[in-house]
């Protein structure tokens, strides 16, 4: 199962954890994934080439996450929610498979 955390600090959303495989299909065949992988590549790539925000993204084997600090993440806010609304509806779509935490509060308000 994949498990997406949406880091919230400050009253805005900072970011979001990633983490695990979907099970939907065998590994490389899989659009459960390949969704979220899509969605989490292209929320972090928003972030750090088009809005230009000096961000530094973590990724390793089934894992990504991206924080923001609060200034930051006031310029990315529609990005992110976004991001929060297509998790929660794959999720919806696909509930055996994605499981969406709301949580893991940022306490840096930098």
């Amino acid at each position: 199962m994949v498990t997406v955390t949406l880091v919230r600090g400050g009253g805005v959303m900072r970011g979001f954890r990633v983490k695990g495989h979907a099970g939907f299909a065998a590994s490389g065949t899989d659009i459960v994934c390949a969704a979220v992988s899509s969605a989490a590549y292209l929320t972090a790539n928003t972030v750090t080439d088009v809005l230009g925000i000096d961000a530094k993204p973590t990724v390793s084997d089934s894992r990504m996450e991206l924080m923001l600090t609060k200034p930051q993440a006031e310029l990315a806010q529609t990005t992110l929610q976004g991001f929060a609304l297509h998790m929660r509806e794959l999720a919806k779509t696909f509930p055996q498979n994605i499981r969406v935490i709301y949580g893991g509060v940022h306490h840096d308000e930098n």
